[in-house]
């Protein structure tokens, strides 16, 4: 055996140790980029409902994929689970995930929010929605977010860089729409109406609305909601428009999981996926950061009842992950750093 080879051997060895042993039948081996204690509660929940063990490891979603990729055959993992349709699509690229048929995902999930070959489904979602700062009044002619292009909102708009993938798969999401020219025509339209260079998060960027130092940004709904139901005075500072509810609705995007290719307890990493896809599943899956839920059932959290109902976008999610280079060089070209 060569060097590498037992490398990697003895490095899979190890993580199918502290997983409790890929040969178990009674367990399923997660591996997630999402870190919420809520969604740690979930996986109690389906142990006891199940008598299946959930053997959690917890990473970036890059690291994970690597991981797997490295592992190989001998990976202990059966599903991954990330954030944003972009990660998921780098994963599918990687070739690391298997089709699965289910008649319960399907049923639950919309067509949309999953893989079209079911190799992977959404598990929640987030709008990505504009806001606007109250002191400032709602800007006139602002519904769409083709409207940010406007000259009228010259030096009015504050954004996050167009490194971030929340920004790339909205792009990449208008490029399904309406093609890489009318996009990249947006971008540099938006890159000219910013108050200052691309900088901070969507917190940063919400607390720039608020204090009134912006008037306008886009930013995850989630974000929103989180500060509202931690500092009520926000809502009183930040609205919010849901864009493109007379067109195409409102972009978002998703966590989701698919079941790996050499997934060792392939049928209870099915079972796992069906069960975090249950209406009280859903609740408790959406309630650690106010995301929406993917099946329609679900119970929202009181902060995003408030926040209002809109419509979304139908494009499918992997869209989302298939225009992502598109999106970037796009953004390169128009100067949005």
């Amino acid at each position: 055996m060569k060097l590498y080879s037992k490398v990697i051997f003895l490095f899979v060895l190890a993580s199918t140790f502290i997983l409790g042993g890929a040969s178990g039948n009674q367990e399923v081996n997660v591996y997630s980029a999402r870190h919420y204690d809520t969604d740690l509660a979930l996986y109690k929940d389906f142990e006891k409902r199940t008598g299946i063990k959930v053997n959690l490891v917890e990473a970036e979603s890059y690291t994970l994929i690597e991981r797997v990729v490295n592992e190989g055959k001998y990976s202990p993992a059966d599903i991954l689970v990330t954030v944003d349709a972009g990660r998921l699509y780098r994963a599918e690229e990687r070739g690391i995930f298997s089709p699965v048929q289910s008649e319960v995902l399907k049923s639950r999930i919309p067509a949309h929010l999953r893989h079209p070959d079911g190799l992977w489904f959404g598990l929640s979602k987030r709008a990505r929605v504009i806001i606007y700062s109250k002191a400032r009044g709602k800007p006139e002619g602002l519904n769409n977010y083709q409207d940010l292009a406007n000259p009228r909102f010259k030096k009015k708009i504050c954004v996050r860089s167009s490194s971030n993938i929340y920004n790339i798969s909205m792009l990449a999401g208008m490029i399904s729409h309406e093609g890489e020219a009318k996009a990249e025509a947006w971008a540099k339209g938006v890159v000219a109406n910013l108050r200052k260079p691309p900088s901070g998060n969507d917190t940063s960027n919400i607390k720039a609305v608020a204090s009134g130092e912006c008037a306008i940004s886009i930013v995850n709904s989630y974000y929103l909601a989180r500060m509202i139901g931690s500092n009520p005075a926000i809502e009183s500072k930040v609205g919010v428009i849901y864009p493109n509810q007379s067109s195409t609705g409102t972009h978002v995007n998703i966590s989701g999981a698919g079941v790996l290719k050499h997934s060792p307890h392939r049928k209870n990493a099915i079972l796992f996926l069906e069960y975090l896809t249950e209406a009280r599943a859903q609740s408790l899956f959406v309630a650690a950061n106010n995301e929406y839920p993917v099946v329609s059932t679900a119970e929202l959290t009181e902060t995003l009842k408030k926040m209002g109902t809109f419509r979304e976008d139908q494009v499918n999610a992997s869209d989302l992950g298939k225009n992502q280079a598109a999106a970037v060089r796009i953004y390169d070209r128009a100067g949005w750093r």
